[in-house]
């Protein structure tokens, strides 16, 4: 067995370095959570290929290739179909429309979807979200990027709406059956399941949404698995867990792809989430029922949040969260304009914690995550952003370890801070961008980023929270401090060290 294992995982790392190189493709045009939104709405680009969905707008089709797709290819599409049929269970129900389109033809695809992107106010919301996290720099330019990093390497996609399926003529024969093979299980699917209608019933919950994505993308990254090695008898069933294989695969590979190295942490993160992620649900499930046939019920019962897709187990006891709620502030902060309200998820949190508090700290603490809810306001006349951010946790001691953690984080994504007063349970520190507040009580947390104290405590009575300590109407200091490194003090000292 350990010989078996040690042989797959070496030939499973070279499947993914070669696949590496070559399946970068793109998502549709949709609002399907709020980082893969924000990325000019080109969806789920990862390193694996993807299903490429067009909006209902015609002008988004391709026009027609510029040359006929020559006999090899369209046999070789035929064959990788009926394999695939075979290996989900999922006999196609009609023909395929298949071309090879150069990757001009594509690239000018893709920036035709970010052209006719038809929810500007949207994106611009989770754009303002995700630079109040920190998680991308100030006006960083996402649409050069995409566009970039599209044009560095691009493989194919499949569109429901014309049920096309495409591959960048660039790709060597011997390689496109391994693109097909992914691509064909999103045809696939299509056919069944209604990928648009499925993917997009989950709105508005954001993090629902990527979770469903992550069951598209990890499905297909297992389906072309098994693919590759149905001559083995081996699927993705009978391989060891696939969490250690591909996480260090895919770290390795980040220099193969110069625009994918070079993109922010947060991006690089959202990229490979549903796939990798999501590969490592899909095979979870598929060890807990009869194989693909069961993964049928999935598309049944989709995963509620990013938390099942990353805790598998969560998903098969049917461990559902309560939604959280905020108040509604119009009326007490009529000066702010709401631009979104939504859910961020396990994956958010993860993600925060990972950039400003390392690697072991988010894995510790994410997974105490049993909720949340933020709403992002804009003041109409100064353009200032506001954040209000409310996490729940399973009790008061989780909510506390919590604390901990955010505070690190925060105290790190601002070093710039003054006037940090901290308490128990309780941070409140002015910044460049605006007073920060992160309390604690009970079960409950909430991060409020970018108000002065006099609006922080309209919020606080507005949840029906007692007053935050500290003197109301501005940010009084009781204490002094000064931010040491990380690495220097272990545990909760590393929030802070008195002057």
């Amino acid at each position: 067995m350990a010989d078996f294992q040690t042989t797959l995982q070496t030939t499973l790392q070279t499947t993914l370095q070669t696949a590496s190189t070559v399946l970068i493709s793109t998502r549709r045009v949709s609002r399907i959570s709020t980082w893969l939104k924000v990325l000019c709405c080109v969806l789920s680009l990862g390193l694996f290929g993807g299903v490429a969905r067009a909006q209902s707008s015609p002008t988004l089709a391709l026009p027609a290739p510029s040359a006929p797709p020559n006999a090899e290819f369209l046999r070789a599409a035929d064959e990788v179909l009926a394999e695939m049929s075979r290996i989900l269970a999922l006999p196609a129900k009609a023909p395929l429309k298949k071309t090879l389109r150069t990757s001009a033809e594509i690239r000018a695809f893709i920036v035709r979807q970010m052209q006719e992107d038809k929810e500007p106010e949207k994106r611009y919301a989770d754009r303002k979200t995700l630079e109040k996290l920190g998680l991308i720099p100030r006006d960083f330019d996402l649409d050069g990027f995409l566009v970039d990093l599209l044009t560095e390497q691009i493989a194919g996609l499949y569109d429901p709406k014309s049920q096309e399926f495409y591959i960048a003529d660039w790709i060597p024969a011997a390689e496109q059956r391994q693109v097909m093979s992914h691509e064909l299980t999103h045809a696939l699917q299509d056919q069944y399941f209604g990928l648009d209608t499925w993917a997009e019933a989950a709105k508005p919950n954001d993090d629902a949404e990527l979770a469903r994505h992550a069951v598209l993308e990890g499905s297909a990254m297992a389906a072309m698995f098994d693919w590759q090695y149905r001559h083995q008898g081996v699927g993705v069933r009978e391989m060891p867990d696939l969490a250690p294989l591909l996480e260090p695969a895919i770290a390795g590979d980040k220099a193969k792809s110069p625009q994918f190295a070079k993109a922010p942490p947060f991006l690089r993160d959202v990229l490979m989430f549903p796939y990798i992620s999501g590969a490592i649900f899909t095979q979870q499930v598929l060890k807990a029922g009869a194989g693909w046939a069961d993964f049928k019920k999935v598309f049944a019962n989709p995963p509620s949040s990013t938390q099942q897709i990353l805790h598998p187990q969560l998903y098969l006891q049917g461990v559902v969260r309560p939604p959280v709620t905020l108040p509604d502030l119009a009326a007490a902060l009529p000066e702010w304009k709401r631009l979104e309200e939504n859910v961020g998820g396990e994956f958010l949190l993860h993600t925060l914690l990972q950039q400003y508090a390392g690697e072991a700290r988010a894995k510790e603490l994410a997974p105490s995550w049993a909720g949340d809810r933020y709403a992002i306001y804009e003041q109409s006349k100064t353009k200032q952003v506001l954040l209000v951010y409310r996490l729940h946790l399973a009790n008061a001691t989780d909510a506390s370890r919590m604390f901990d953690g955010l505070s690190q984080t925060l105290q790190a994504r601002y070093e710039k801070h003054s006037n940090l007063l901290l308490r128990p349970n309780y941070l409140q520190m002015d910044t460049p961008e605006g007073g920060v507040f992160l309390r604690c009580l009970g079960g409950d947390c909430m991060y409020v980023d970018g108000a002065n104290r006099e609006t922080y405590d309209v919020i606080t009575r507005e949840l029906g929270w007692p007053t935050a300590p500290g003197a109301a109407g501005k940010n009084t200091e009781e204490k002094r401090t000064r931010i040491v490194p990380a690495a220097l003090l272990p545990g909760t000292q590393r929030l802070a060290a008195a002057r």
